[in-house]
């Protein structure tokens, strides 16, 4: 085995990612085409200006091909300038120069490892991001028919761990709907707003434009190194800044809040989901998958697996974002550091977005909900899931704080196991002459006390349900 092969990091210890189309999208030769194609789209752009010949920068896009390098060895020379741009363009030069010597002197002309690596960085983030809203949109189709197909089916709200009142499972299913769907809003708007990155040694164009001068171009209409940087943002497809932002970081900031923001949706919707699949409660269930969720100690354990990787991920997620956020505190005009801090939090966060993004998307789409199990769990408190609505209509009669205060007390006596609250309500005549507009039995009927939540299913439906599919995007070849 090559210590090549044994360096690789395959998600030994990051299951919520291991094997997911995320991982090849983010991986180091990712990266590294990346900044090749970067280098190939400034050689490109300044073809088109007519600042170099479109001969050299077909020599450069030709030899910008991953396969043609050697990464461990890039790695490894990457530590003497502390980023890989320095060693990489050394080899892209070389290998342009065996192929076509008289386009050399145009590798690389005028750029920066900022330029090139932060633009890499925008591609690697849009390549990863779009995978990752395709298994959202899966994802939120799959909650979507949750949703809808349990408008009506109640179940027990829980708050702090204990029934609350009666709710449905199309409401639950709305609201991680809901949730995931704003979160997949910060994402899209990520996508078309990821920029490029096009500055030179300080964030003045200065060589681009000296350059540019010598190959010929005129002043007449300012700097020849403006429509340079649009020119270069549009083959790359990014966005084109206002400035250069060497030291401006929100982009990077903002993209890792946003990753955030989106496993903490899922994380939400996986704390959920192994709620109700407690052997206590067994409301809901994952996908059955032979050998998934087993236990080496335990033969009867069916773990949901699948939901405690989303709360993993969305554990790991915030310490990786505040990182970014910490990087936007840069010095001058190129950080001695801060930079450098970047690249791995902004790829394990991508890594780990991704990972759960497509994890949610199989728990969503093969959740089994349990409507029976739900049914007898809304009667475990003998009619108390309901004692809001009874204090709710003995106020008018009794006044609010009287009203709450006799209910409660039928649910202590209940809750110490003398009779049910339905019970004692039924021989409270005190209270009873006060209930004779609906049948006692509809009161405490927990399927007739829903508020407006099909109503609310409704809203959540009709503002976050998926209208059209989207296309599954091109996974990069490993």
């Amino acid at each position: 085995m090559t210590i090549q092969h044994e360096l690789a990091d395959v998600g030994l210890l990051s299951t919520v990612r291991s094997g997911t189309p995320i991982e090849t999208a983010v991986s180091d030769k990712a990266w590294l085409q990346a900044m090749l194609d970067a280098e190939a789209a400034l050689a490109r752009a300044q073809a088109n200006l007519g600042l170099i010949p479109q001969a050299s920068a077909k020599a450069i896009t030709a030899a910008a091909h991953a396969d043609r390098y050697d990464l461990a060895n890039l790695a490894h020379q990457a530590r003497e300038a502390a980023n890989p741009v320095v060693a990489l363009v050394t080899e892209l030069q070389r290998t342009v120069t065996a192929d076509h010597p008289a386009a050399s002197d145009h590798v690389h002309r005028g750029g920066t490892s900022q330029d090139i690596l932060d633009s890499a960085a925008m591609l690697v983030a849009t390549r990863g991001l779009r995978l990752i809203r395709h298994d959202i949109d899966r994802t939120l189709r799959a909650l979507a028919r949750l949703a809808a197909t349990h408008r009506d089916t109640p179940m027990a709200a829980r708050t702090l761990t204990q029934h609350a009142v009666p709710t449905t499972f199309g409401l639950k299913a709305a609201g991680w709907l809901v949730a995931i769907h704003q979160a997949d809003q910060r994402i899209q708007a990520a996508i078309t707003s990821l920029p490029a990155q096009l500055g030179g040694a300080a964030g003045t164009l200065a060589a681009y434009h000296e350059y540019a001068l010598l190959d010929g171009a005129s002043t007449e209409h300012g700097s020849p190194a403006l429509p340079l940087a649009e020119a270069f943002a549009e083959e790359l497809g990014l966005a084109a800044p206002v400035l250069p932002w060497h030291t401006a970081r929100a982009p990077l900031a903002a993209l890792g809040a946003d990753l955030a923001v989106l496993a903490g949706a899922l994380g939400k919707l996986g704390t959920d989901v192994q709620v109700l699949a407690r052997t206590e409660v067994s409301e809901a269930a994952e996908p059955a998958v032979e050998g998934r969720g087993a236990s080496s100690a335990m033969p009867q354990k069916r773990n949901p697996v699948l939901a405690t990787l989303l709360v993993s991920a969305a554990v790991q997620m915030p310490p990786l974002a505040a990182t970014l956020m910490h990087c936007l505190v840069s010095e001058d005009e190129r950080s001695s550091g801060a930079w450098h801090a970047e690249w791995n939090p902004l790829r394990e966060a991508l890594r780990i977005a991704g990972g759960a993004a497509h994890t949610a998307a199989e728990l969503c789409e093969g959740l089994t909900v349990d409507h029976e199990r739900m049914a007898r769990n809304l009667q475990l408190t003998g009619g108390q899931i309901v004692a809001e609505r009874i204090a709710a209509r003995l106020s008018e009669a009794l006044g609010k704080t009287s009203a709450k205060k006799h209910i409660a007390a039928l649910t202590s006596v209940s809750s110490r196991g003398e009779g049910t609250f339905a019970e004692h309500l039924a021989a409270d005549t005190e209270v009873l002459q006060y209930l004779t507009d609906v049948p006692l039995g509809d009161l405490l009927d927990p399927a007739q006390y829903l508020g407006a939540s099909t109503e609310l299913v409704d809203r959540a439906l009709s503002h976050c349900a998926p209208t059209t599919q989207s296309a599954a995007p091109e996974v990069p070849t490993a």
